[in-house]
């Protein structure tokens, strides 16, 4: 009897409790769900908040790398291609890329012009990050040498049109994602893109005043501050980390964690293989091309960050130092003029990164990888080269002579980043088989 009794004191208890126990249960739930919508969305932020602050360092690596009469002219480059290029990406830009309905896969038309989704904040938010990326590689290939005006004319293009096209290819559901082309975080979509504008650029605006002597052998021209040209490159491995690990999107349920490794083995790889061969070509171990190995290593790793192994990662890095070692003594060679090296950090480095996937990991095939390659490049090229030369024949786009000879900072802006020093101008300094300009202390 008392067995009986305690039972249906537990029923009764049960069926009155019920309800509110399935109300808790149910509100953990949509309570966890919002957390983990919530811890994504912060991680997407942050990430791209880490690629934001990249242009800090595209900005002092170029700045550098090259004279100190143009380095206030690098900054308002670096800091308008994106203040700029984001506008355009919010018009049109995040449309092609995204849109919602696309053009035989070639670019995405629809619903997203002046984009205005505040529910897809953050997923446009780190995109345009990635845009103003490609955008800024083109300014330290040409620097010292184009018209300010110029500058803002084109770099539009790259982040409106060029850039989506490829990214809706890649990313947006078009017809290189339906073959199964594989880039992970950009080594193709981003930096190969970026790579070769900066190619297409450096042919139509030609090399700066004395790069070639009248033999037409190159001459070096030191850039004014390897320490900024250094802390440049530290702050873009540090951001790296946005770029290659926020591209899973997520952050529960996703792992964040190898990415992370990969990209740190990779930019350690491009270290070593850049300085030890710099330091048999040239008999010491070169700075500048032992940063732009670190560099090299990253761009490499881009495209298979999640999915390369560890050692691979090391190996894809490695080669990518040689790579891009080799392409800048061979571009110099060719008579093409690129003071940071971005054409073979980004370009070359960037089509190894491509095909690496197909060859280290199973995320891809290396047909399908060199199909995507010669497609971005394709594009990339003949629509840059385009730009660049409708713009070289309206406005025109290099500076004169005398311009270059006096630096960019008085001639496009009217101020110096570098007001101790006096820039010494002779008539030498305005033909082309002369030294630089130089520079002296100021004194009282």
């Amino acid at each position: 009897m008392k067995h009986r009794l305690m039972t249906g004191i537990a029923l009764v208890a049960y069926l009155v409790t019920a309800p509110f126990g399935a109300a808790a249960v149910a509100q953990s739930e949509t309570s966890l769900g919002d957390i983990a919508t919530a811890v994504d969305s912060i991680w997407m932020l942050v990430a791209a908040a880490l690629v934001m602050f990249m242009q800090a360092g595209f900005a002092l690596v170029e700045a550098g790398f090259t004279r100190a009469k143009n380095a206030g002219n690098i900054i308002m480059k670096n800091l308008m291609d994106f203040s700029l290029g984001a506008l355009v990406y919010w018009a049109f830009g995040f449309a092609l890329a995204y849109g919602g309905s696309t053009i035989g896969g070639f670019i995405g038309f629809g619903d997203t012009f002046f984009f205005s989704d505040q529910s897809h904040a953050g997923v446009w938010f780190f995109q345009v990050v990635f845009a103003a990326t490609a955008a800024t590689i083109i300014s330290g290939a040409v620097a010292g040498r184009v018209k300010f005006s110029a500058y803002l004319v084109y770099t539009p293009f790259v982040t409106g049109l060029i850039y989506p096209v490829v990214t809706h290819w890649v990313w947006g559901g078009g017809w290189l994602a339906s073959i199964g082309f594989f880039d992970f975080a950009g080594s193709g979509v981003v930096h190969l893109v970026g790579g070769v504008a900066a190619l297409a650029g450096v042919l139509v605006v030609g090399p700066r005043i004395g790069k070639y002597g009248a033999d037409g052998k190159p001459r070096a021209i030191p850039g004014h501050s390897v320490t900024l040209g250094a802390l440049g490159v530290f702050i873009l491995w540090f951001g790296w980390y946005g770029f290659n690990a926020g591209s899973t999107l997520a952050a529960v349920g996703q792992d964040i964690a190898t990415p992370a490794v990969t990209t740190t083995l990779a930019a350690c790889g491009g270290a070593v293989t850049a300085m030890t061969l710099s330091w048999m070509l040239k008999g010491k171990p070169d700075v500048g091309f032992t940063l732009n190995g670190v560099l090299a290593g990253l761009v490499s790793v881009t495209a298979g960050a999640a999915s390369l192994s560890f050692g691979m990662s090391i190996v894809t890095g490695a080669v990518a130092g040689v790579i891009m070692v080799l392409s800048v003594i061979g571009l110099e060679q060719m008579g093409l003029d690129d003071p940071v090296g971005a054409i073979s950090v980004h370009g070359s480095a960037g089509i190894w990164g491509v095909l690496a996937v197909g060859l280290f990991s199973a995320d891809a095939a290396v047909g399908t990888q060199i199909v995507g390659a010669v497609a971005i490049i394709s594009w990339t090229f003949g629509t840059s080269f385009l730009v660049f030369k409708i713009i070289d024949l309206t406005m025109g786009i290099r500076v004169t002579p005398a311009a270059e000879a006096l630096g960019l900072d008085y001639a496009e802006h009217g101020s110096t980043a570098c007001p101790e020093f006096v820039f010494v101008t002779t008539p030498r300094d305005a033909a082309d088989d002369n030294s630089p300009t130089s520079w002296s202390p100021l004194t009282p």
